[in-house]
């Protein structure tokens, strides 16, 4: 099994010129094409359950789902527990298997949010588990703003719950389709100066490639999440399958046509991150 915490591998990304996707999952398909892409590139990924996903399938399911998927490859793979909302949330999932618990309280007042991600921080923990947490808030495309993260903030978050790694707000969105804007890297830069805690960019598919990549590669950032990109891929490829034979109806020969551009556009990511072969053994 090459099943790892979180910890394990974005503390090493943030060191090492490189970034870990956290792939965002909503069933099988996708999630299956990930670990196989990872393998191919010899790259560690972070197999992701979001709110979305977990309405879908249960997480006892997902947990044994990405345990299952970490047994088939060679490379690191977390099983995230990506916007548990309450510490029930994240009890379940550490119950379920997860390796890695993301608590979002970035919508609370900031000494709560701190005093609630610590007592999941202390939960993961004495697991032997991994916890992120969110300081900011990052928006939704159409929907709620953003509120950007004060320096201070993450300073104060970082140091006094102990988290493993820090989601931030500077200037990504969750659910974007495009990637006409762009990360305040002067906003990034202040934050790095006060912490030593592995960063994450949430809403990873809007922010433009080269960007991606330069701050992949030189920037205390070990996590960009990537969801939208791979789901536009996979219903292009659904949606062509589906009208490429009207006369079809077997679901299992509709999705098996979607696997090769998922798992190319996958592979793709890994690349983008300079994660390839960072995942092998003597890397």
């Amino acid at each position: 099994m090459t099943l790892a915490t979180l910890a394990d591998v974005v503390r090493p990304a943030m060191t090492g010129g490189y970034a870990v996707p956290g792939l965002v999952c909503l069933g099988w398909e996708d999630m299956r094409a990930f670990a196989m892409a990872a393998e191919a590139e010899g790259a560690p990924v972070i197999l992701q359950a979001g709110p979305s996903c977990r309405e879908h399938t249960p997480l006892p399911i997902l947990g044994k789902m990405f345990r299952h998927l970490a047994d088939s490859v060679s490379v690191p793979v977390v099983a995230h527990l990506d916007h548990g909302y309450t510490m029930d949330d994240c009890k379940a999932a550490l119950d379920a298997g997860f390796t890695s618990l993301m608590f979002d309280g970035s919508r609370l007042p900031l000494a709560e949010n701190i005093a609630q991600t610590r007592a999941v921080v202390e939960l993961a923990h004495d697991a032997s588990v991994s916890a992120e947490g969110e300081i900011g808030f990052v928006g939704y495309s159409g929907g709620e703003n953003s509120a950007g993260t004060d320096p201070d903030d993450a300073a104060r978050f970082a140091q006094e719950t102990g988290i493993d790694a820090m989601a931030i707000s500077v200037g990504n969105v969750h659910l974007q389709q495009d990637r006409e804007g762009g990360l305040d890297e002067a906003r990034i830069r202040a934050i790095e100066a006060v912490t030593d805690v592995p960063l994450v960019i949430h809403g990873g598919s809007g922010v433009p490639i080269a960007q991606r990549r330069a701050l992949a590669t030189g920037s205390k950032i070990g996590k960009f999440n990537i969801g939208t990109e791979l789901r536009m891929t996979f219903g292009a490829a659904l949606r062509d399958a589906v009208n490429r034979d009207p006369e079809r109806f077997d679901r299992v020969q509709i999705l098996r046509d979607t696997h090769e551009p998922v798992f190319n556009a996958a592979r793709a990511v890994f690349r983008g991150m300079n994660a390839s072969g960072k995942g092998m053994s003597d890397a």
